[in-house]
């Protein structure tokens, strides 16, 4: 059984010794531990300071292209260097690595495709108290979106089983904490959570500029997605408006007509019929997207076959 521990990195070569020393050497249930560094266009040195480091693999970008293309990198490159279970941590040394054995452990017991560590907001004392509502709504709404239970939505120290991460395909630019969970509530796949204790911070967040870019940024993710995997009932929310104040217009004029035979609310009708027409063209967009859905599903269904085979041949190979 292999572990790999990810570790994606932007600048990080003053955290990264500190991270990595702190990573098990090792754990219950692994035969090997391996590390990789996805160095996502660094400019002071990370890939060199982490081959110094012993990294076992090193895999870089010629720029930087944020967090989510950095994670998808490291898990493609996990796949391909035969990983069973794919670790993924933060560089600026938040989470501590004595958990990483508990985050396996219910991958390994077959009990959890995915296991994200809760990192318990209430006791995050840097946390303002505004963040830490912020973070509970993220984490609340995430999980009515994605028909999950996760407390902590925006951990990024999760552990992923071999087939989950065949499955998932990264579809944003920002984060690919959201993303992944929702994939995985959709796909229905079984997400645990253990909670953890966290270092404090070294550096600031270089993902959150600011809280409005922050909320602005997760915000338009979870409503990107929610679109994309629920598209017929995403365009019937917004048609609903447009229907009933439609509709409500017609029973105007009938009510006028039927009382006095006036023809006074004849605009009714007209503004009426705009609206309900406007309304049913917005259903049938989501009755089209709900069918390009299905076979986004099936395109989705057939890649993950596709790179299953491609890299269990791969692995044969390697083992020959």
């Amino acid at each position: 059984m292999k572990l790999i521990i990810q570790i994606p990195c932007y600048n990080e070569a003053h955290s990264l010794p500190q991270t990595v020393a702190d990573l098990p050497r090792h754990v219950p249930g692994i035969d090997c531990i391996e590390t990789l560094i996805i160095d996502d266009g660094s400019t002071d040195g990370t890939a060199d300071v982490a081959r110094s480091l012993g990294i076992n693999h090193v895999v870089q970008h010629r720029q930087n292209m944020g967090l989510a293309r950095a994670f998808q990198t490291g898990l493609d490159a996990s796949l391909r260097l035969g990983a069973d279970i794919i670790v993924n941590t933060d560089a600026d040394n938040q989470y501590p690595g004595r958990y990483i054995p508990e985050l396996v452990a219910p991958v390994l017991a077959g009990t959890a495709d995915i296991v994200i560590a809760n990192r318990q907001v209430d006791s995050i004392e840097h946390f303002s108290p505004f963040k830490k509502f912020l973070q509970k709504l993220g984490s609340w709404t995430v999980r009515t979106v994605s028909n999950t239970d996760v407390p902590d939505a925006v951990s990024g120290f999760r552990a992923y089983s071999r087939d989950t991460a065949l499955r998932l395909h990264i579809l944003t630019t920002f984060s690919y904490t959201l993303d992944t969970i929702i994939q995985a509530g959709k796909q229905g796949l079984i997400i645990h959570s253990i909670p953890v204790e966290t270092n404090g911070p070294i550096r600031p967040s270089r993902l959150q500029r600011s809280m409005g870019h922050f909320i602005k940024a997760q915000a338009s993710t979870i409503v990107r997605l929610y679109a994309f995997y629920e598209p017929l009932r995403t365009f019937t929310y917004i048609a609903l408006p447009f229907i009933l104040s439609g509709l409500a217009l017609w029973a105007r004029f009938f009510y006028a007509y039927v009382n006095n035979a006036s023809n006074q609310f004849i605009q009714s009708v007209t503004i009426g019929t705009g609206l309900l027409l406007v309304g049913l063209f917005i259903f049938l967009f989501g009755v089209q997207a709900d069918i390009t859905s299905k076979h986004r599903q099936m395109t989705q269904e057939t890649l993950y076959r596709l790179k299953k085979l491609e890299l269990g041949q791969k692995r044969e190979e390697i083992g020959d």
